[in-house]
């Protein structure tokens, strides 16, 4: 399995994204501000570890975001991470969190 492999939806009443995979449910909570969407907590079950699964949040996160032209606010360190390590995804970084990134 890989991030590609992975189906992500959108839930929008319980605001994350959601992977159900094996009877197990890995998410990506999020909160909808006035042009940007700040990620808060991403959460893949133990379980599921180690194949990609929380990446796939990301990148269907990022895609959301970049479909809805807002920008990011990465208020989870997985989501804040995966950043450090893919600057093509930088420019939908929210002012502010690139300077907190050091960016």
């Amino acid at each position: 399995m890989s991030a590609e492999t992975v189906t992500v939806t959108d839930n929008p009443d319980a605001q994350r994204f959601e992977a159900v995979i094996d009877g197990h449910t890995a998410f990506a909570e999020y909160r909808l501000i006035k042009g940007a969407i700040m990620f808060t907590h991403t959460e893949v079950p133990q379980a599921l570890g180690g194949r990609g699964i929380g990446s796939a949040l990301v990148k269907a996160g990022l895609k959301a975001a970049r479909e809805r032209e807002l920008k990011v606010m990465p208020v989870c360190p997985f989501f804040s991470a995966y950043f450090g390590k893919h600057p093509e995804e930088r420019d939908l970084l929210h002012p502010s969190y690139r300077i907190a990134l050091g960016l």
